[in-house]
């Protein structure tokens, strides 16, 4: 099973991933320890390129580590990681002690794979051998989770104690999601302290990111911002494809794969230009069998309750404005706008520069619609429980790509 790990900048790099993944129906795992071929979307910067490398040995061996930092070389990254697991599948059966040589002290470099010309951080990618330290699964099954900043044992985070919201003093246990998990932001970092499986405290953190804020989704927007000429159709499609991302992997989240996978064939085919009418009609069944289901309803209803006054008190425009709701509430209005959008595809009319709002909000100001979402994850997310904590981040989807800055605020407390 391949884990992409998707930095951000990435966005294109990581839907070639997707595409091809899903042409030769490989499975997406949802933690490092279900992986063995872990697909870094990007260029990692050093840091970010030791901790990646630290997260392949946690993995169960043999694994394999490729780089894709363009979409149409995914393929021959696919293929090359394929051939380094199969050798060392072949490598382990024939050690007399049944392990890789990796385990011995030795060096296993593999360069990177399938990419452009490298980046800052890219040349030869190595395997550091020595002893790492085992996965860490989280309540919820949740894991890839860098920990390195806080008090640690054989790189895992202790738990303290401390006062919960009756005063009763209690096991705390600091855990940071992010920013390798399946269906996640990428390089977002959410550093919790849990009580139970209950989120006491959240402070927002990221990855470094690229230098220019470039968002593949508002760029547009952003073109016709810069006084481009830029078509209303190409800018619907846009929007409509970064809601189908979003819905993807909202449902993926949600125990609705087949659906997400769906959703994301139809992204990638509306990214593809394909015809409007043929888009349109499978847009219409699947948003529609998505907003009449009840189990959706009664799994998404309450969760991350996000009002249109405080949406607006906190600067947050687009969907999660509109929707003046909780999860659900922000499913159904992406599923709405994304069926507006297919209406607009043959546009040829210039898009209008007097308000431009992108999939994730306003994006002439000068604070990005993302940040705006990022602030307000730890008031959404403080108090609840650590398995509806990602569906809540997945209903907001900040893209860090937009060029947010990070700690945005304090961390809230329960």
């Amino acid at each position: 099973m391949a884990l992409p790990a998707v930095l951000p900048g990435a966005t294109q790099a990581r839907l070639g991933v997707e595409a091809e993944l899903r042409r030769r129906g490989w499975e997406t795992a949802q933690a490092p320890a279900a992986a063995d071929l872990l697909v870094v979307c990007g260029s990692p910067y050093p840091e970010e390129d030791r901790r990646l490398d630290t997260l392949l040995r946690t993995m169960s061996q043999p694994a394999a580590r490729v780089d894709v930092t363009r979409p149409e070389h995914a393929a021959q990254a696919l293929d090359e990681g394929f051939a380094l697991l199969r050798d060392k599948a072949a490598s382990r059966s024939e050690s007399p002690l049944g392990h890789e040589d990796a385990a011995a002290g030795k060096h296993d470099a593999h360069p990177a794979k399938g990419t452009a010309p490298a980046g800052p951080a890219h040349g030869p990618h190595h395997e550091h051998a020595g002893p790492g330290h085992p996965g860490q699964d989280a309540p919820g099954g949740h894991s890839g989770h860098e920990a390195h900043t806080m008090s640690t044992v054989a790189g895992l985070p202790m738990a303290d104690r401390a006062a919960d919201r009756d005063g009763l003093s209690l096991d705390r246990l600091n855990l940071p999601l992010g920013p390798v998990l399946a269906d996640w932001p990428a390089g977002l970092i959410l550093r919790c302290a849990l009580q139970g499986d209950i989120v006491q405290e959240v402070h927002v953190d990221r990855v470094p990111g690229p230098s220019d804020g470039t968002s593949f989704w508002n760029e547009p927007w952003s073109r016709a911002a810069r006084g481009e000429p830029v078509e209303r159709g190409a800018a619907a499609r846009r929007r409509c494809a970064a809601h189908l991302d979003s819905l993807g992997r909202l449902l993926s989240l949600a125990g609705r794969p087949d659906t997400a996978a769906r959703l994301r064939r139809l992204r990638d085919d509306v990214l593809a230009g394909a015809p409007s009418v043929h888009c349109g009609e499978r847009l219409q069944a699947l948003t529609k069998r998505v907003e009449r289901s009840r189990t959706l309803r009664w799994g998404l209803a309450g969760l991350g309750r996000l009002s249109a006054e405080r949406a607006r008190q906190r600067g947050v425009t687009g969907p999660a404005l509109e929707a003046d709701g909780d999860v659900h509430d922000r499913l159904l209005t992406w599923s709405r706008e994304a069926r507006r959008a297919v209406r607009d595809f043959d546009d040829g009319r210039p898009l209008s520069t007097g308000r431009l709002i992108g999939p994730r909000g306003t994006v002439e100001g000068t604070v990005p619609p993302s940040q705006a979402l990022l602030d307000v994850l730890p008031e959404l997310l403080t108090g609840t429980e650590l398995g509806c904590a990602r569906l809540i981040v997945a209903s907001l989807d900040p893209d860090l790509d937009e060029p947010v800055a990070v700690p945005a605020t304090e961390g809230a407390h329960a």
